[in-house]
């Protein structure tokens, strides 16, 4: 049921162009070379340390890797992470 619902929003956000990860409650993850990562509509932070932050999203876990890493702004719709990131995973 739920894939159907999916579909459906995915269809209406193609014919009035609207952007999908609004439309469909889903992150957005901007990222400036190794250095920093800004993800959009998450839903909190799991795990924080130097080497592992864990993001709560709609659409699972996202996990990122690196070193020295820290957070730089924390907004409620709005995250950004700086520091060496070596490794992005989606966690479903």
């Amino acid at each position: 049921m739920k894939n159907k619902v999916d579909d459906i929003k995915s269809n209406i956000s193609d014919i009035f162009e609207l952007p999908k990860e609004i439309v469909m409650d889903l992150p957005k993850i901007t990222m400036i070379g190794n250095m920093q990562i800004l993800v959009t509509n998450h839903k909190g932070i799991i795990e924080y340390t130097k080497e592992i932050i864990r993001i709560n999203t709609n659409s699972g876990v996202i996990k990122i890797t690196g070193s020295d890493m820290y957070l730089k702004t924390i907004l409620s719709e709005e995250i950004i992470i700086s520091g060496l990131i070596e490794k992005l995973e989606f966690l479903y």
